[in-house]
């Protein structure tokens, strides 16, 4: 299958660097990046740095990263069970043009789920496998508005989907099992539009 996963971020290191974890001898390390929306909001995106590149995530500094989005289990039993993170593969000074996009084909592996808000407006919730290399994949959240959300709502589990958005963090509230109520955050892919898979299909060949 055509795979595609690109993530174009532009934004401000919030704080050092912190380990992460060692992988086939590379140290890796997490950086927060704070990329402001058009709308005066900002998203906090975790980033994961290889070693090599972690001299450059200096806070306050502005960078401009190349990557894909990322998904792995989380098994600590804290939070959210899939974990999503941008993996860097190039870092650059930023340009001081913050931006925020992805571009995506993958397979949808469960069936879309749509509802409308209170206000009446469609939504649309999709999890796409994005295959990797080596027979492994990254399972990634969706979620689509609008129009865009009724047609998404009509794919069928399997489909190829192509598409471009923005990865986005969300805050919400969860109630653990002692009746706490703890703040956490959801990261997601917000679709912004939908793209025809005969384009990717031009780039393979």
């Amino acid at each position: 299958m055509t795979t595609k996963n690109e993530v174009l971020l532009e934004g401000t290191v919030l704080a050092e660097p912190e380990w992460s974890h060692e992988n086939h001898g590379t140290q890796f390390f997490r950086i927060f990046l704070q990329v402001p929306r058009l709308s005066g909001q900002v998203d906090l995106l975790p980033v994961l740095l290889p070693g090599a590149l972690v001299v450059q995530a200096v806070p306050g500094r502005i960078l401009r990263v190349r990557g894909q989005l990322r998904s792995f289990n989380n098994r600590s039993g804290v939070g959210s069970r899939l974990v999503l993170t941008v993996y860097a593969q190039e870092l650059q000074p930023g340009l001081d043009e913050p931006c925020n996009q992805i571009t995506l084909l993958g397979a949808l592996c469960k069936p879309p789920v749509f509802r409308r808000t209170p206000l009446g407006r469609s939504i649309c919730d999709l999890m796409l496998a994005a295959p990797r290399r080596y027979g492994r994949a990254d399972y990634l959240p969706v979620i689509a508005w609008g129009q865009l959300a009724v047609r998404a709502s009509r794919l069928e589990v399997g489909a190829s989907v192509a598409l471009e958005g923005r990865v986005q963090s969300r805050t919400y509230h969860k109630v653990t099992e002692s009746g706490q109520t703890e703040e956490r955050v959801a990261y997601e892919v917000s679709m912004m539009r939908m793209l025809d898979l005969e384009d990717f299909q031009d780039e393979a060949t």
